[in-house]
């Protein structure tokens, strides 16, 4: 963005550090190709260059960072800035715990830093319009939404390999972090660390994005129960699961259902990453636009139909994915006028914590293997003490949580 300049970087691998692309070790570009940034970007000046993030916070120059760690270093790293004095933008999922995102918010309530979170369909047009739509009555009552994220990783998932010596330029003890010590293995990092519970998830990889959207849509802060079944058919090294389903209750009635599947494959959905179902219609929804479709009469009924179809197309180029990045680059644009303004973000704290809670409980949930009842204001499960036990974890030293 032309209005602001990078004072600093810092990783705790140096070609990534140095932006030198011909330094990243060969094994990496071979195994994960386009998942490692080409770098070699210009800047304005030469920024300066950390390989501790306590060292970056100390830098007077600097008013706000953008925390794009893995996502057990999140909760820690922002903190730690916002009582520097920073903002912050910090990717998802917001947290490790669900723990971390309540200390989040108390912090910025201690400091009034601005933070914004990375959940881009809140700086996308097409959901923008949708919200709108449906909290005005489009639908009727919103009665059931559902998503899914389908990866079909069969047979071999992210593989099998033995310990090994991380490549030169490469902290493994600082990567670690707060979490327990481990041997290196290329298959944890880069990237895919999200197929490991104690760095990441993939219900936090990628379902928060669908909850988040899913939750707006539907004006939903929390829900009051959550049931998960998962299972592990794929031989690999990842020690999450890779098929589950969960559902969401909620007081009003309502019911959010998300599964993840990465053993299977094939189309879940006419169009779009989402479905809402309201009494008039259904609607589906991506980062690309939405559709309504009207609702057919069921039995005793009259009427032919209650709403019009509809459609809305965001006007951009899609990415390789089939994403938009009008997404994203609207957070950041968001994030930055806030910087400025002191206004709150699009996607504000709070909201990011609340919508990161779903992942944190469905993964628990799944853990435990009980229909748990929860307690959105307490943020405690009212009726299983060892899912409560999985809120939070115990830091290595001498991490703590701030």
């Amino acid at each position: 963005e032309p209005d602001m300049e990078v004072v600093a970087l810092c990783d705790v691998y140096e070609p990534f550090l140095s932006r030198d692309f011909g330094q990243v070790a060969q094994r990496y570009k071979d195994e994960l190709g386009e998942r490692i940034p080409r770098l070699g970007e210009t800047f304005a000046k030469p920024p300066k260059l950390y390989k501790d993030y306590r060292r970056l916070l100390e830098d007077k120059d600097i008013d706000a960072v953008c925390v794009a760690t893995p996502d057990h270093w999140h909760a820690l790293i922002a903190i730690d800035a916002m009582k520097a004095g920073k903002d912050v933008y910090c990717e998802k999922p917001l947290t490790a715990v669900l723990a971390e995102g309540r200390r989040m918010v108390q912090v910025q309530q201690e400091t009034g830093r601005v933070v914004a979170v990375g959940l881009n369909r809140r700086g996308n047009p097409a959901y923008r319009k949708l919200a709108e739509e449906l909290h005005g009555g489009k639908l009727g009552n919103l009665c059931i939404a559902h998503a899914a994220r389908i990866s079909n990783l069969a047979p071999d998932g992210i593989g099998k390999q033995q310990p090994a010596e991380p490549p030169p330029g490469f902290d493994w003890d600082m990567w670690l972090g707060p979490r327990a010590f481990r041997p290196y293995r290329y298959n944890i990092t880069p990237y895919k660390f999200r197929w490991y519970g104690d760095f990441s998830s993939q219900m936090g990889n990628w379902g928060v994005h669908y909850m988040d959207a899913i939750r707006w849509m539907m004006q939903e802060k929390a829900p009051c129960a959550v049931s998960a079944h998962g299972s592990k058919f794929l031989d690999h090294d990842a020690d999450i699961m890779d098929t589950m389903s969960v559902t969401f209750e909620f007081k009003s009635g309502r019911l959010i259902t998300f599964d993840m599947l990465e053993s299977c494959g094939g189309p879940i959905f006419p169009y779009g990453e989402i479905e809402i179902r309201g009494a008039k219609g259904v609607a589906y929804a991506d980062e690309r636009g939405y559709k309504l479709i009207p609702s057919s009469p069921g039995q005793f009924q009259t009427w032919k139909r209650q709403i019009e179809p509809a459609e809305y197309s965001v006007k951009e180029k899609a990415l390789p994915d089939g994403s938009s990045s009008v997404s994203t680059g609207g957070l950041i644009r968001d994030f930055l006028d806030c910087v400025k303004t002191r206004k709150q973000p699009l996607c504000p704290l709070e909201e990011g914590h609340r919508s990161t809670s779903f992942a944190h409980l469905a993964n628990i949930a799944v853990k435990v293997r009980q229909r748990l009842e929860w307690d959105a204001e307490r943020e405690r499960f009212t009726n299983c003490d060892k899912a409560n036990e999985l809120l939070s974890y115990e830091y290595r030293a001498p991490w703590k949580l701030g």
